[in-house]
């Protein structure tokens, strides 16, 4: 019996449930490492309690504010504190627009109120930023600046783009995700392409998320140790436990990947 056809929904969920599944992605949250107040269940109950919003996005009608702001609002049923939120500002768009291309100009077409809807979804996260470069998201006096700028979402990212990966995403073209997918089609089926292509992603360029945590030269170093292990240099459960004791993940990166992996189920790849 073949297999129904995945919905823009289901391939979404699939995406989120294998990034947090694949073992070892180095630093990060999955099948074999939890941190303290983040574990494998609370990324599992995200990508369950996202369904609703990732349903309003595949409908469409609904801006990709006010549907990233109902995403974090459907994953807010649990206590692991910001799970998805990057993902969702990559998989609200790709749903929207169903593909690359599509997202394209989705995100070209931001408004004011995407921009507002969104900073009240940043402000009910603990994502964290660069102190001193963001609009800060606890003080509504931003919305109020935001809209006498006349700042569209598109504008936020573009803002923001310079500093975090993901918003650059939005910027380029959807530039790594579709790096990711293509790593991901080059590795074959199952949870191992996954690792293969969130250490070539983590080889390629400094994960923000790190730098915002611990600074950019921990950062270029962490890229550095993923090309070594990706060229048999190093080993990657050291680089991985390393990653661990350290507290060093590499969270933007694992939320590329996601797109990544929502791209290419959309393109045949199979995962069992």
């Amino acid at each position: 019996m073949s297999m129904r056809t995945l919905t823009r929904a289901d391939r979404a969920q699939l995406a989120m449930v294998f990034e947090v599944s694949a073992y070892p992605k180095p630093g990060n949250v999955d099948r074999c490492h939890d941190y303290e107040t983040t574990r494998l269940e609370h990324f599992l109950a995200s990508a369950i309690l996202a369904r609703p919003a990732l349903e309003a996005a595949e409908r469409g009608g609904d801006g990709p504010g006010a549907l990233i702001h109902r995403a974090v609002e459907c994953t807010s049923g649990h206590r692991g504190g910001n799970t998805h939120f990057g993902a969702f500002i990559l998989l609200i768009p790709l749903i929207m627009g169903g593909d690359i291309p599509g997202a394209a100009k989705v995100v070209a077409n931001t408004s004011v109120d995407d921009a507002v809807e969104f900073y009240r979804a940043f402000g009910k996260t603990e994502v964290r930023v660069i102190q001193g470069h963001e609009l800060d998201v606890h003080d509504p006096s931003s919305i109020v600046e935001i809209r006498s700028r006349g700042m569209t979402l598109y504008d936020l990212m573009l803002y923001s783009a310079p500093r975090d990966m993901v918003a650059r995403e939005w910027i380029n073209g959807f530039e790594m995700t579709r790096r990711g997918a293509d790593l991901i089609h080059a590795a074959g089926c199952g949870q191992q392409a996954v690792v293969e292509a969130f250490l070539g992603l983590l080889a390629l360029e400094p994960d923000t998320f790190i730098v915002k945590k611990h600074g950019p030269e921990v950062a270029w170093k962490t890229m550095e140790k993923a090309r070594e292990v990706r060229e048999g240099l190093r080993d990657l459960q050291a680089f991985d436990q390393e990653c661990i004791d350290r507290g060093i993940n590499p969270g933007s990166i694992a939320d590329i990947i996601i797109a990544a992996l929502y791209i290419a189920l959309g393109e045949g790849w199979e995962w069992d």
